[in-house]
């Protein structure tokens, strides 16, 4: 790991509406192998989600990698019952352009589409680009993951591209990644996007 890299990205817990991210640890396996066992979602080709008995070695590589200032791992922890919803991370960190993105990101099936992936997001762009002062922020997914795509979109992200060939998945077969990144001029207008997301969510549990 280079001086600037532990300069610039460090292992941090951001926390907001009951939403915890925390930095992934190896005491975190037993809840993280619960969350992915909730809607068996390792058996999605699309996503990086460990098998059961792959958990440790997931936790692992994440740890590898943190110490090797290319990626940090959260642990996604509902804060009121201390259960281990899924996991997110920064990753491809270049503290030279700051640059980084996001990614690695998977969550137990029960809170899948409800608020908990906005709050993680606006709480990794805040941190990226209020705290960090990144210039750009990104991510990527199987050209076959539309319902990530869709989700980057959303968060006002814009395609880049698709590099043709780039990585293996899961069962083998060579996948094409689409790319996309916002920018810090950009970043307002996002975070203005998400927060009134999460305002009219917060308005539509009030009335239920």
């Amino acid at each position: 790991m280079s001086e600037g890299t532990k300069r610039w990205v460090e292992p941090v817990v951001l926390c907001d509406r009951g939403i915890r991210l925390e930095p992934l640890e190896r005491a975190h396996e037993a809840g993280l192998r619960a969350a992915a066992a909730d809607g068996a979602l390792w058996n999605l080709r699309v996503t990086s989600v460990p098998e059961p008995e792959q958990t440790a070695a997931y936790i692992e590589t994440a740890l590898a990698q943190r110490a090797e200032g290319s990626r940090l791992a959260f642990a996604v922890v509902d804060e009121a019952s201390g259960q281990v919803l899924g996991s997110t991370s920064y990753h491809d960190i270049l503290p030279a352009v700051k640059r980084l993105e996001i990614g690695w990101t998977w969550y137990a099936q029960r809170v899948q589409r409800t608020h908990v992936n906005t709050v993680c997001k606006l709480m990794l762009m805040q941190h990226a680009f209020e705290t960090l002062g990144a210039r750009i922020v990104g991510w990527r997914t199987d050209n076959f993951n539309f319902a990530s795509q869709r989700a980057i979109e959303r968060l006002g992200a814009k395609k880049d591209g698709v590099i043709r060939g780039q990585a293996l998945r899961r069962d083998g077969t060579i996948r094409d990644t689409v790319m996309y990144s916002l920018s810090a001029f950009e970043w307002p207008e996002s975070r203005a996007q998400l927060l009134d997301r999460l305002r009219r969510h917060d308005a539509a549990a009030r009335e239920s």
